[in-house]
């Protein structure tokens, strides 16, 4: 296992500067994912720290060593990509094999690795086929396997799971997850599934636009955003301009037009200093729709009248209209959802929004 340090990182493509000035610490085997939409410097990111790209700016340490001017195959890593990369003519004992006949391991060694690897991701019967005979699903265990029989210092998963379908890819990050913890190598994936990043990671990267806008573990940075774009981008969430009346070691509390005053704890405020322009956070399952006129205790309420119902089986996510402002909601239910154009209760409670600085 070995940590990755981004120090000072800058990627430019011309007049285009993919990556701003990034600086990064992922420790010993960490599972670090680095997520944000297309576009926003992830996969730019990992490729720098593989050697497929050189940094214009900065540089890259790896076990403590700058490998900035070393090559890709003496870095010592493995790396699966989006579409496996598995060698169609040779067999799958062959391809887990390939990188192992570089490295100066004794022949008589590598059958025995090769089927470490086979047995560690669960397909110890397939050496023989070739990858043309496998489901996707087999197929991806195949490339992680070729990734990590080499005992990488650490492995680069460039959006592993999304050539799967649905309910394949859900089976394959727990499976994944549980490969990474067996062996606990140091791994960062690149992503923009906000479910795979929450499942999977010990901390998240979200960035935007070549930056990063905020590092945490899973918890922390879904229930405590740094940005709005932090806060729209992972899960759903409501955002509306309030008032910070004051804020201190206690708490602080937010005046809305929407729900009035909002007293919030210490660890959802910590994002404001003071009185002044704010944004009030509310996830979209933090807000419960209820019958008309209902007052539960220790929640903020409004009244409000539904305007679209988007029913999903045990979950039902509501669109809401709270005076000239449409909120979602997304509810677990027991039995039909409200209708549309019911006059409806929302309600929330303090702890669970959060506050942002600034209008």
């Amino acid at each position: 296992m070995s940590s990755v340090t981004l120090n000072n990182i800058v990627k430019r493509f011309g007049s285009f500067t993919a990556v701003h000035r990034t600086d990064l610490e992922i420790p010993e085997g960490a599972f670090l994912t680095l997520l944000g939409p297309s576009g926003c410097g992830k996969t730019t990111n990992l490729r720098m720290i593989a050697g497929l790209l050189d940094p214009t700016e900065g540089e890259i340490l790896i076990g403590g060593r700058r490998v900035n001017d070393v090559p890709i195959h003496k870095r010592n890593l493995g790396i699966v990509f989006q579409n496996y990369a598995l060698f169609p003519h040779k067999t799958v004992a062959e391809n887990i094999a390939f990188g192992l006949k570089y490295r100066d391991v004794p022949s008589g060694d590598i059958p025995g690795k090769v089927q470490a690897a086979l047995d560690l991701v669960q397909l110890p019967d397939v050496g023989h086929r070739y990858p043309k005979e496998l489901s996707g699903g087999q197929q991806q265990r195949i490339a992680l396997a070729r990734a990590i029989v080499i005992e990488p210092d650490v492995l680069l998963l460039d959006e592993p799971l999304s050539a799967l379908d649905a309910n394949l890819r859900e089976d394959m990050r727990v499976e994944l997850k549980r490969i990474q913890d067996q062996i606990g190598v140091t791994t960062v994936f690149v992503t923009h599934d906000q479910s795979e990043a929450l499942a999977m990671s010990d901390q998240i990267v979200v960035m935007s636009a070549g930056r990063i806008e905020q590092v945490g573990a899973p918890q922390e940075v879904y229930n405590n955003p740094a940005s709005e774009f932090v806060a729209n981008f992972l899960g759903a969430s409501n955002v509306f301009p309030a008032e910070c009346l004051e804020a201190g070691p206690s708490g602080a509390v937010l005046q809305t037009a929407l729900f009035g005053k909002v007293p919030l704890p210490v660890e959802k405020s910590m994002r404001v200093a003071g009185a002044g322009p704010a944004k009030l956070v509310l996830r979209a399952e933090k807000l419960q729709v209820m019958k008309a006129g209902a007052t539960p205790e220790g929640m903020i309420t409004a009244p409000a009248t539904v305007e679209t119902v988007d029913y999903q089986g045990q979950t039902v996510r509501y669109f809401v209209r709270v005076g000239d402002t449409q909120l979602q909601a997304i509810n677990m239910i027991d039995g039909y959802p409200f209708s549309k154009g019911s006059a409806v209760t929302v309600a929330f409670r303090p702890r669970d929004g959060s506050a942002l600085a600034g209008r």
